[in-house]
């Protein structure tokens, strides 16, 4: 079986018909669409209806049409199986992998990718930051780079 990813956390309920409040960190429409499957410390959960409210989603389960089955669970990590796409890079991919320039020079693995406003960034194990902007591939555990002269110094 794939390793499942932490796709969205349950918040809390949100009116009576069983309801709940879901923080994505996702914006994949297969993850809100209708029969969708999460997994939950609670067992597999079935999306009957999803909307947006704000940057965060108003999700209906199967089997929770009440507020207290909505109660049971707040605080709910949701997980799924990766989604193949030849065209995306994922987080899940990009951490641990090999940082490599076109030249060949190795620079060492990814740690961490750091949320920045301008371009999500690659945090590298000697503490080094790369804008994504600057990777080129990721394919094997390998992160191939283009960075401009002067970045690593």
């Amino acid at each position: 079986m794939t390793e499942l990813l932490e796709v969205g956390r349950v918040a809390r309920p949100h009116g009576l018909r069983g309801e709940v409040v879901v923080d994505f960190l996702t914006d994949r429409p297969e993850r809100t669409a209708v029969g969708a499957v999460l997994q939950s410390d609670r067992g597999p959960l079935v999306v009957e209806a999803a909307r947006p409210h704000g940057k965060r989603w108003i999700v209906a389960f199967e089997g929770f049409g009440r507020r207290e089955d909505a109660e049971a669970l707040a605080g709910a990590v949701l997980r799924a199986e990766p989604i193949e796409d030849p065209e995306a890079m994922w987080a899940h991919d990009l951490v641990g992998s090999v940082v490599r320039e076109a030249d060949g020079t190795e620079r060492g693995h990814v740690v961490a990718l750091v949320d920045n406003p301008a371009h999500d960034l690659l945090e590298l194990e000697d503490g080094a930051l790369v804008p994504m902007v600057f990777v080129v591939s990721c394919e094997g555990g390998v992160t191939t780079i283009d960075p401009p002269e002067g970045l690593f110094e």
